[in-house]
């Protein structure tokens, strides 16, 4: 989400004051996701709630396609951040469930290693597309990483079910 603002001073011409007030938003979203979704763990399985936020996600993309302005973009920020919100820390619970307890140590590392990778990579690889072809593409970038992130999960979710 640190191309947020760029994306809502470049494609929605904001200011630049205002576009970061906005995206700030995301982070607002994901704070009161997580608080929210501590309730949520009482009633739904670790995969339900992955799904869920990933619908939440899917739903906030496309309020950033949507033509009809700033409102559109700035409820698709929060969504993104409330779907954001389960899928960590949940996939991070259910390591011992799909690898083992014995394992689950060694894979949380690889894990949180990999989520810090990505931070330090997407946002500079979006740069590139950005800078080379268009920030509005910025949606559609967060559809193809969420495509990404739905079959690998299910693919995961169905290799160790069985």
């Amino acid at each position: 989400m640190l191309w947020g603002s760029t994306w809502l001073v470049l494609h929605h011409g904001l200011s630049a004051e205002t576009a970061a007030r906005y995206a700030s938003l995301f982070f607002l979203g994901i704070t009161a996701g997580r608080a929210i979704n501590g309730f949520l763990t009482y009633r739904f399985n670790d995969t339900q709630m992955i799904r869920t936020g990933q619908g939440i996600l899917l739903l906030g993309i496309i309020f950033l396609f949507l033509p009809v302005g700033t409102i559109s973009a700035i409820t698709g920020l929060i969504l993104v951040g409330l779907g954001c919100a389960p899928i960590y820390p949940c996939i991070i619970h259910t390591t011992p469930d799909h690898f083992g307890a014995d394992r689950s140590q060694a894979l949380i590392g690889v894990q949180m290693a990999s989520a810090y990778t990505g931070t330090c990579l997407m946002p500079p690889l979006f740069g590139l597309i950005a800078n080379h072809i268009s920030v509005s593409l910025f949606p559609c970038y967060l559809a193809v990483i969420l495509i990404l992130m739905v079959f690998m999960h299910e693919r995961l979710v169905k290799k160790t079910s069985s």
